[in-house]
């Protein structure tokens, strides 16, 4: 099968690799429909993390089920699915209290092979999400919402959740990325009244203004703080959801909310270290991390995509087959793309 594969920082190739085999009773292998490139898939392609040369990339998929384990008895051959990239296995301690992304089941390994034909996929009997119907009861825009739910309309939705935005809230969505756009859209899903945008790109600030923010702030830094200030007279958010993972994007929600107000954390932490002192003097919540994707898509985000509540799926602004991975990884580390859709099954 052909599969994209990582070669070094920058590079991507395609390659013809060992189709995936059941290999535990808990395993279903996948032939995948669409997936698409992750932001933080372009930490490992800049070099600023680590990943194992030649190893299979992506985690973000939809697919068909073609095989399940004998211990798979929720999911059969032909079902519809969603990917998820956090594998719950839906009966520990962190999945039963709706944190599937700390599963303490999770098998190394299982986040390779997205962006292939196939994908062996770890706890698939209730880690996957199944969709109603087959691909071609859908039309294109809402496949492309459904890619979302695999990762970064769960993963804005969870920085909102962790937030605790509700209803008539100003929330402050620190990030212009697919998180961050997911994120406007959890805000306002959750009954946000106001919400600002931090962006500084023309193209995702329109785009964050048709999911719902009300506001946009294209300052960086103690100048962002001080806009987002004179916006609410002085008090700060309600609610914070930070997208993005620099120091600079942690520091400056911890400087924006009101006080009492929680920051929802889902960027990936760019350093080991942060400065906690501005969340105690002004009694600033920080909650966060890796998003409960199984637990929100089935509880409530893939109803919101069928029902046409949410579009997700217009962060994709560019598309390509898996023969041109590289143009797609190019696309979003030149900013050329919001987000890169991957087509690899009609």
């Amino acid at each position: 099968m052909k599969a994209a594969v990582f070669i070094k920082p920058g590079e991507v190739d395609v390659q013809d690799v060992e189709k995936p085999t059941i290999q535990k009773p808990t395993d279903a292998i996948i032939r995948i429909v669409r997936a698409s490139v992750c932001g933080s898939d372009l930490w490992w392609f800049r070099g600023i993390s680590h990943r194992d040369a030649n190893s299979l990339v992506g985690h973000e998929a939809i697919g068909i089920v073609e095989e399940v384990g004998t211990d798979v008895t929720d999911i059969k051959p032909g079902d519809f699915v969603i990917a998820p990239f956090t594998h719950g296995c839906g009966h520990c301690a962190a999945c039963l209290a709706g944190f599937d992304g700390d599963c303490l089941n999770q098998e190394a390994g299982g986040n390779g092979g997205y962006q292939g034909q196939y994908l062996r996929f770890t706890n698939a009997n209730w880690a996957l999400v199944k969709i109603p119907g087959q691909p071609s009861d859908y039309s294109d825009d809402v496949l492309n919402s459904l890619v979302t739910l695999a990762d970064v309309m769960a993963t804005g939705y969870h920085a909102a959740a962790s937030a605790e935005v509700k209803t008539d809230d100003t929330v402050v969505v620190m990030g212009d990325g697919a998180v961050g756009l997911c994120g406007v859209i959890a805000a306002k899903l959750r009954g946000a009244k106001r919400i600002i945008a931090m962006s500084r790109h023309a193209d995702r600030q329109q785009l964050a203004r048709e999911f719902g923010a009300t506001d946009i702030v294209s300052e960086r830094g103690d100048e962002a703080v001080k806009k987002v200030m004179s916006l609410t007279q002085g008090s700060g958010a309600d609610a914070v959801l930070e997208c993005v993972g620099t120091e600079q994007s942690v520091d400056t929600a911890a400087k924006v909310g009101r006080p009492g107000a929680v920051v929802g954390r889902v960027g990936v932490p760019q350093k080991p270290e942060m400065n906690t002192n501005h969340l105690f003097w002004r009694n600033i919540g920080l909650r966060g991390g890796v998003a409960s994707v199984t637990t929100d898509d089935k509880q409530l985000l893939l109803r919101k995509v069928l029902d046409g509540e949410i579009h997700p799926g217009k962060v994709f602004t560019q598309r390509f087959d898996l023969d041109h991975i590289q143009d797609a990884y190019d696309a979003m580390d030149q900013r050329k793309a919001i987000k890169s859709l991957i087509v690899i099954n009609q």
